[in-house]
């Protein structure tokens, strides 16, 4: 493990030296920068579940990796399935984790017996690529959705909610992909909410803005809404981390009261994802499993009295109907309807 002060010019949250792989612990930032070295499946997995790699395409590109080193410690079948039950398990919301694993696994069951690790291997590092060039495509696909319909005539506003940048995918990243694709061409100020939980909008979408050089406030969340409907906001950003059949999506806690508030108010609400993040099984979003976190992340700090009972669901549901544009590397759907985002899947 190697340890430093966060700095504006830190390692990519996830690098791939052909045998181990290296995470930025993303819930060390910004006070401090930590590089882990995982080595299989269990340590793979447990930094997915407290958050250390996190962001939808990033956990599905650490699982595939994690599932692979772990084939390559046991060549086995046993070895594959044992590794896919824990990484599949480690949260349950984002449909890019499963589907990284189907897809890894898939790749070594087609594969010869003694080149198990092998297939593995290779299938995770094309995963990994794709990803990249998926962040690429939906953040000019995103933008060039926006430029139709933002004032052309002076800067614009944009909200956003949670982390959907370059610590939470491939590349640039998701919505804060699309966001900062616009800010290439344009004068941009960006509003981060705070985000639970542990306040990644706070900490880990101010350290990329930052980073980025885009303007900025940092804004509490019981205050978005609001200024959704004074007009202070030309339109809202997030990422996504499953959609339904009907194209109802699943996002992090309070992204629902976003899309909301900039229905009523007549501002375009865009969801950015990559089409793996897509699941047709699922026909409507009440069918999506919402994590539930531990009743410690909100109690630490002693705000309430220990032992308060606490609800910490990690992400809500926004019906499509609110939805402005869904946008995944083969497109935007506009309007988002079943038919549309079965385009775009």
């Amino acid at each position: 493990m190697t340890v430093a002060p966060a700095r504006l010019d830190a390692p990519a949250p996830l690098a791939w030296d052909g045998a181990r792989l290296r995470i930025l612990d993303q819930t060390r930032l910004p006070g401090e920068e930590v590089v882990l070295t995982l080595t299989g499946a269990a340590d793979t997995a447990e930094a997915i579940r407290r958050l250390a790699v996190r962001g939808a395409p990033l956990i599905g590109v650490a699982a595939a990796y994690g599932l692979a080193m772990e084939v390559a410690r046991e060549p086995a079948v046993a070895a594959l399935e044992r590794g896919a039950a824990l990484l599949s398990g480690a949260r349950p919301t984002a449909r890019n984790l499963s589907w990284a694993v189907e897809r890894i696994v898939a790749a070594a069951l087609a594969a010869p017996s003694a080149d198990l690790a092998v297939a593995a291997r290779a299938a995770a590092e094309a995963l990994h690529r794709e990803d990249e060039a998926a962040s690429a495509a939906l953040a000019r696909h995103g933008a060039d959705a926006l430029e139709q319909v933002l004032p052309g005539d002076r800067p614009v506003t944009v909200m956003t909610h949670c982390n959907s940048g370059a610590l939470a995918a491939s590349g640039r990243g998701t919505g804060l992909g699309v966001i900062a694709e616009l800010a290439d061409s344009r004068p941009l100020h960006v509003l981060a909410c705070e985000a639970r939980p542990l306040l990644q909008g706070a900490r880990l979408t101010v350290w990329e803005l930052r980073r980025l050089g885009i303007a900025h406030e940092l804004l509490v969340d019981a205050a978005a809404a609001g200024l959704i409907r004074t007009g202070a906001v030309d339109a809202v950003v997030t990422g996504l981390d499953r959609v339904a059949a009907n194209a109802d999506l699943a996002n992090k806690v309070g992204t629902y009261g976003l899309a909301l508030a900039a229905h009523a108010a007549g501002v375009p609400f865009v969801a950015a994802g990559p089409c793996s993040s897509i699941d047709l099984r699922l026909p409507s979003g009440d069918a999506i499993e919402i994590e539930e976190r531990a009743a410690d992340e909100v109690l630490a700090g002693g705000v309430a009295l220990p032992g308060t009972p606490c609800r910490n669901p990690a992400f809500d549901v926004t019906p499509a109907e609110l939805v402005w544009a869904l946008v995944t590397e083969r497109g935007a759907a506009r309007p988002v309807t079943a038919a549309t985002v079965a385009q775009v899947a």
